[in-house]
């Protein structure tokens, strides 16, 4: 190749990473879940909330029965706030860390909770990873990891084998 052109390819638009719009991504991210969740329960009811997450916190002073609290709306017998994660780049060690996005996940997904009288639960999934499922207090099912006897995480698609009573949906 000219030089030329080998200067483009190196110093030019070329040789930038591509800019990845992150609200974008946990929008899909968000939407690919409800998908997920309405084909296991053959609903419609899963939905990303208006604004995601920040609805709930922008919008205090609506009654009850309006509130919405995490990342997707879900039916009125699902027992668990959902807060949705995708993309974040958790190492190992941040799982033993006070501070920590893995952390903060479980405590935004755990305020939310707790303002609704529910359960939480997180859904993270590194690109290109598997998707996993983090809750505090364990299942019928094995665990991959336990951590500190508070944190119990499950690969998504093992954790949505569990029966429909767990998720609030009666046969």
């Amino acid at each position: 190749m000219s030089k030329n052109i080998d200067s483009i390819l190196e110093f030019g638009d070329f040789s930038k990473k591509k800019r990845v719009n992150s609200k974008r991504k946990g929008s899909n991210f968000e939407r690919k879940i409800a998908k997920i969740l309405n084909e296991r329960f053959k609903t419609k009811e899963f939905n990303r909330t208006p604004g995601s997450g920040a609805f709930a916190t922008t919008h205090k002073d609506l009654p009850d029965h309006l509130r919405i609290q995490g990342d997707l709306i879900t039916p009125v017998t699902f027992p668990f706030v959902i807060e949705c994660k995708n993309g974040y780049d958790v190492q190992l060690d941040d799982l033993f860390k006070r501070k920590s996005d893995f952390k903060s996940f479980i405590s935004q997904a755990q305020n939310d909770a707790s303002h609704a009288d529910k359960d939480w639960m997180v859904i993270y999934q590194k690109t290109r990873r598997m998707a996993i499922v983090i809750v505090g207090k364990p299942y019928s099912i094995k665990p991959e990891l336990v951590l500190d006897g508070l944190y119990f995480i499950y690969p998504l698609n093992e954790f949505l084998k569990l029966s429909n009573e767990v998720f609030g949906f009666h046969s």
